[in-house]
């Protein structure tokens, strides 16, 4: 009975935790909203997290891309090849990558990899008391760290997310054409028949930019809110990775059912 109670505690800290948690949160979008479009008064701090957060992870998005489209590709075309349906390899590769897998691995790569490396480094500012010396100087920390690092984040993804699903096709182009044989104007004249650029192109950098702005929202949140010490930036960068992870699986379910449900 004392370890039911106790579970039933537990339970209800964790709830309740959570409800914190997502208030806080919620107060520190209001914030950061009033400092968004105020930064663009200094575009040279957005081109550099663009960069940082961008360009620097251009190469494991191009990889990867390349080798999910590879896979595809393969799986494809075995699957196809019971029905005797070769010839729509490419559109079901297209399809798979620009509905889903580009913009959802492209997201949870740019989370692992830079989402985890904004936090860091804002909690590292705030261990250094950085932040705190910017508010002593009359300078609005939100404006001058977080807001560039919010739209290096929001502007990156989607840009990755295309290139994940460019890269993607042309390995599966290579793997079903060069490889195994199916006839290239097939492959591409399906692509161009079946994939509407409104719904399925739209849809998927629709859905890009919204992964890109939860990552980044809960990005610079988490660092900005880290205890200043070694394990909370640990703890701060850890939390940065899985809760983006759930949020943008669970979040390209409701949107996945809204648009392409019916």
């Amino acid at each position: 009975m004392i370890a039911v109670i106790d579970l039933v505690a537990r339970l209800g800290r964790m709830a309740i935790g959570g409800v914190r948690h997502a208030g806080s949160m919620g107060l520190f979008a209001v914030r950061l909203a009033w400092a968004l479009f105020p930064t663009w008064t200094r575009p040279r701090d957005i081109v550099q997290q663009v960069y940082a957060a961008g360009v620097l992870s251009l190469v494991i998005i191009l990889v990867a891309g390349g080798f999910v489209g590879l896979v595809l590709g393969l799986q494809g075309y075995n699957i196809l090849n019971k029905f005797n349906a070769n010839e729509s390899l490419g559109v079901m590769v297209a399809l798979s990558l620009v509905r889903e897998l580009g913009p959802v691995v492209a997201a949870l790569l740019f989370a692992g990899r830079a989402g985890s490396a904004i936090t860091a480094e804002i909690a590292l500012m705030k261990t250094t008391e950085q932040l705190a010396a910017l508010e002593m100087m009359a300078v609005d920390p939100m404006r001058r760290v977080i807001g560039p690092r919010f739209w290096g984040a929001l502007i990156s993804v989607p840009l990755l997310a295309s290139l994940f699903s460019m890269v993607g096709i042309i390995g599966g182009y290579l793997i079903g054409v060069v490889v195994l044989g199916v006839d290239p104007s097939s492959f591409w004249g399906q692509i161009a028949e079946q994939m509407d650029p409104w719904e399925d192109v739209g849809g998927g950098a629709l859905k890009s930019l919204a992964f890109g702005a939860v990552i980044a929202l809960i990005a610079v949140y988490e660092g900005y809110e880290a205890e200043p010490t070694a394990s909370g930036m640990a703890r701060a960068t850890t939390q940065t990775v899985v809760l983006s992870s759930l949020a943008v699986l669970g979040l390209d379910f409701v949107m996945t059912a809204f648009m392409f449900g019916a």
